[in-house]
C-alpha cells in the first residue's frame, strides 16, 4: 500500500518504479489487483477497509467481504454440524469467532462486532428450532439460552471433559471483545538516545500487558518482588497504570528484555530514577562557574 498526493504522481511515477523494482527480483506487478483510488472512496487491504469520512478522520474497519466470508463459514459450520451436541458445536464456533475477532480488534470494529453477534444469534436459534421442531420457543430458551451473569440469551451447551464430566460452555460474545487502540509512536523517537528510554519502556510495558505471555511475565516479576516496588518498598498494584517496567541496563545501552534485567516500579519512582541517572551523566560545570541558577541575584560567591 503506497500513498501519494495525487493520482498522476502514483500512476505516472510511482507505479513504474515499483514494477521495475519487482522485475529486477523476478516478480511481476499484478495489474488486476493494483488500483489507484482516493482515500475518501476507501479501499480494502488485508481484510480491512481504509477510508476517510466526512468528519475528516481516517478509520480502519473490517471490510464487507471479510464479514461476509466469516459469516458464511459460521453458517457452513452450523449446517454441517450433523449429530454434534450443542457443546461441541459451540466449541467449534468459539474457535472461529476468536480467530476472526482477535485479528480485527485493533480496528474500529465495535459496530461490526455487534452486527456479527446478531447474525450468529439468528443462525444458532434456527439450529435449535430445527433440532427440536416440536418444542416451544419458551422450552428452547430455557434449555439453550440461559442467563450468564449480566448477559441474557447466551447460547450454552454441555461439553464433556476427559473424565466424562459435563460442564457448561457458552458461546463467545463478539461484541464483548475489547477494542485496542495503538498510540502512534512519536516521529522523533530514537531507540539509541537515552532521553527516549522512559518513553519506550512505557510503550513496551503497555504492549506486554495486552498479551497473555506478557501478562505472565509481569506477574512473575511482581511475585519475585513480593508485590512491592524496588525503590520505595510500597505495595504495587498490577491492575492500575501506576506500575512501570524498568531496565537495569538501559535498552539504549544494549540492555535486553530478559527477566534478570527488568523490575517493576511505581511510575513516579521510575521517573525519579531516570532523572537522577541523567543528572549524573551530565558534565559538571567548569571551575569558577556557579552551579546555582540564582546567581543573578548576587547572593553567590565564585571562587577562582
Amino acid at each position: 500500500m503506497i500513498t501519494g498526493t495525487s493520482k498522476e504522481l502514483l500512476g505516472d511515477q510511482v507505479q513504474p518504479l515499483v514494477a521495475q523494482f519487482l522485475k529486477q527480483r523476478g516478480l511481476e506487478l499484478s495489474h488486476e489487483k493494483t488500483q489507484i483510488t482516493p482515500i475518501e472512496q476507501g479501499f480494502d487491504f488485508l481484510g480491512q477497509n481504509v477510508r476517510r469520512y466526512r468528519c475528516g478522520k481516517v478509520l480502519t474497519k473490517p471490510s464487507s467481504q471479510s464479514v461476509k466470508t466469516f459469516l458464511t463459514k459460521i453458517r457452513e459450520t452450523i449446517d454441517n454440524s450433523g449429530s454434534l451436541t450443542a457443546g461441541e458445536l459451540i466449541r467449534r464456533l468459539n474457535q472461529q469467532i476468536k480467530g476472526w475477532t482477535m485479528y480485527h480488534r485493533y480496528a474500529a470494529s465495535q459496530r461490526t462486532f455487534s452486527y456479527v453477534d446478531h447474525r450468529i444469534f439468528q443462525k444458532v436459534w434456527r439450529w435449535c428450532r430445527r433440532r427440536h421442531p416440536t418444542k416451544s420457543r419458551k422450552w428452547i430458551k430455557k434449555n439453550y439460552f440461559p442467563r450468564d451473569g449480566h448477559r441474557h440469551w447466551v447460547f450454552t451447551g454441555t461439553l464433556l471433559d476427559q473424565k466424562s464430566q459435563g460442564g457448561p460452555i457458552p458461546l463467545m460474545a463478539v461484541a464483548q471483545v475489547k477494542i485496542l487502540r495503538y498510540v502512534k509512536i512519536r516521529s522523533a523517537v530514537n531507540p539509541y538516545d537515552p532521553q527516549w528510554e522512559l518513553y519506550l519502556e512505557a510503550r513496551w510495558g503497555w504492549q506486554l500487558a495486552q498479551t497473555r505471555t506478557g501478562h505472565r511475565q509481569i506477574e512473575y516479576l511482581w511475585k519475585r518482588q513480593k508485590g512491592r516496588c524496588r525503590v520505595c518498598g510500597q505495595p504495587l498494584r498490577l491492575a492500575e497504570e501506576d506500575c512501570h517496567i524498568h531496565h537495569h541496563i538501559w535498552r539504549s545501552q544494549g540492555g535486553r528484555d530478559t527477566a534478570d534485567n527488568v523490575e517493576l516500579l511505581h511510575a513516579n519512582c521510575h521517573r525519579q530514577i531516570h532523572v537522577q541517572e541523567e543528572r549524573t551523566k551530565q558534565p559538571r560545570p567548569a571551575r569558577g562557574v556557579c552551579e546555582r541558577l540564582s546567581c543573578m541575584t548576587g547572593n553567590c560567591h565564585v571562587q577562582f
